[in-house]
């Protein structure tokens, strides 16, 4: 799998993780009630490996503010 780099601001890292948890929760909640609806069990599992990560990058940030206004 090809590898890429995206910069974000923390701000855009938050909103992006915020939208991310809204997309999961439908796809895996609202959706399959849908008609017709062919979900992906590996694209659910993808979109909560991703989100995990983006929150642990969220959470190094919050523990490294502290230190850096020191």
């Amino acid at each position: 799998m090809k590898r890429i780099s995206l910069t974000l601001t923390v701000d855009e890292l938050k909103l992006l993780a915020s939208l991310a948890e809204d997309q999961l929760f439908r796809r895996q909640f609202i959706d399959p009630k849908m008609p017709g609806y062919k979900g992906s069990a590996e694209d659910i599992t993808l979109g909560k490996s991703l989100l995990g990560r983006m929150q642990n990058m969220l959470e190094d940030t919050r523990q490294a503010a502290p230190a850096e206004s020191r």
